[in-house]
């Protein structure tokens, strides 16, 4: 925690000192129109290259509704929304700019430090009209893209903020609605503060909440995320790079996705990552996912204090090899404590605009999972003070994985694939199930089916030292049954 905290003091102390000498500017000033209407994209670039050659300040934005293209924010500069002030996005997928090798976006910034963006204020990028702008370019032959599940590409469509190698950027207050795309991706940044923001964008696909990608000394404190994707996100693109130093805390996650997520671009390294105090409800897939597959290195991260309502899972591990370019994955020395979770029979996000898809059917209700490969293993997880209730009721007649060695074996390794908590279809357990682990611990862990379930509570498979302490498995009218079934599995202590 040292270093987190160290990091978040000299960016205190930056913006601090930056405060004092800065001066504001009001864009209106400049000749911004506010109706809504008047594209100021010009206006807005020239008002922030002003005040970073004056050395520095904050533009501020009055009430109004603001329309823009792109902006490139540059060092020293802060845009502050006041109350009731709007930035939106322009419908026009040509007044955004994409740089060389860069994802384009409504504000971007490249090798700058000592930005933010502040205040109570909205931007608004207006990202399913934008999209489906574009689609309608590319059908006409005007711009070229394969569209992909009917979507144009990722990095084609405007997020809200990219950022990329900037040092000491502050974001703080503001809500981000409607992204065309990922909403905010910070990219091999130093010194990133995000507090007390409100994302809503739920306006298309792949509009990631926040994407932390190689990014050290980062705090993401007291915010709320209401995403389409993947609500709070790490990941790592470089291979020589890692994200490190990372504190999440006090922040709500609600997700067509995963609620909070490592990967899955996961090419370099996770290290002294700690999220604590947080809250994920009515999520598609994982409220915590930790997944390796590109080759990345997960280590010594601390999940502590973590409420979770209505989730399609609450824990999944996963070490596989989709793009590992020669490196070699791991994920070791994680400790989740202090988790209350629901897992609901229905759909969890059914309702909202954009859903996660009814995939890898016919499967009952997924257990929690901790997944290796046979020479990868997964490497010392505590699970400590965890209760977890499902809604049971697994049937055999619908779907069935049972406890014969040719049906364990039958579950497929899925090196290459896609990580998600359901890949496997089904799994022989309604709890939690262990694959391909070292040194596993379960201490004062209690999981409760509401209805009987054909099958056990926990089910490992080819584990090697694992410690049962104080662990619970409560289901109905299940008093004879055998809820702890191990396969190929040595080292074991019940207590």
């Amino acid at each position: 925690m040292r270093n987190i905290t160290t990091g978040l003091w000299v960016l205190m102390l930056s913006f601090g000192a930056l405060s004092a000498s800065a001066k504001d500017y009001r864009v209106d000033d400049f000749g911004a129109v506010p109706d809504g209407v008047t594209l100021n994209t010009r206006i807005i670039q020239y008002a922030v290259d002003k005040i970073h050659e004056e050395g520095g300040g904050r533009l501020i934005f009055p009430l109004g509704r603001y329309v823009s293209g792109t902006i490139h924010l540059r060092s020293n500069v802060t845009l502050h929304l006041e109350d009731g002030a709007i930035l939106l996005g322009s419908t026009n997928p040509y007044d955004y700019d994409r740089m060389p090798g860069f994802n384009t976006a409504f504000l971007l910034a490249k090798d700058q430090e000592n930005i933010g963006i502040t205040g109570l204020g909205t931007i608004n990028c207006r990202g399913r009209e934008v999209a489906y702008n574009l689609v309608e370019q590319i059908h006409k032959g005007l711009v070229k893209d394969d569209l992909r599940l009917d979507r144009p590409v990722e990095g084609a469509r405007p997020m809200i903020i990219y950022f990329r190698s900037c040092r000491n950027v502050k974001i703080e207050g503001v809500q981000l609605t409607n992204s065309g795309s990922w909403v905010q991706t910070y990219d091999q940044c130093i010194g990133l503060t995000i507090n007390h923001i409100r994302v809503e964008s739920n306006a298309y696909w792949n509009n990631d909440g926040l994407d932390v990608v190689d990014c050290e000394n980062v705090t993401v404190t007291n915010s709320f995320f209401n995403a389409a994707d993947d609500a709070i996100c790490l990941k790592s693109h470089d291979p020589n790079a890692m994200c490190q130093n990372v504190l999440i805390r006090n922040n709500v996650a609600r997700s067509g996705a995963n609620g909070i997520k490592f990967g899955t671009a996961s090419r370099g390294r996770f290290k002294n990552i700690r999220i604590l105090n947080n809250k994920v409800y009515d999520t598609y897939r994982s409220a915590i996912t930790l997944a390796s597959v590109d080759g990345g290195q997960i280590e010594d991260v601390l999940i502590d204090t973590l409420r979770v309502i209505n989730t399609g899972n609450v824990i999944y591990l996963r070490v596989g090899e989709r793009w590992n370019s020669g490196k070699t994955p791991w994920l070791k020395n994680v400790t989740i404590q202090n988790v209350y979770a629901e897992v609901p029979a229905t759909k969890p996000d059914k309702g909202y605009d954009y859903e996660g898809p009814i995939e890898d059917l016919p499967r009952n209700i997924s257990p929690a999972s901790i997944i290796g490969q046979p020479d990868l293993p997964i490497e010392n997880i505590t699970l400590r003070n965890i209760e977890i209730v499902y809604p049971g009721g697994g049937n055999s007649y619908y779907a069935k994985v049972g406890l014969t060695p040719a049906e364990l074996d039958s579950i497929p390794e899925m090196r290459k694939s896609y990580p998600e908590f359901s890949q496997f279809k089904e799994l022989p357990a309604w709890g939690f199930y262990l694959r391909h682990a070292r040194n596993i611990t379960f201490d004062n862990v209690t999981m409760t089916a509401l209805q009987p379930d054909y099958r056990p509570g926990i089910v490992t498979d080819d584990v090697q030292g694992l410690k049962l302490i104080n662990t619970r498995l409560i289901e109905p009218d299940a008093d004879q049954k055998e809820q702890l079934f191990f396969y190929k599995t040595d080292h074991v202590t019940i207590q």
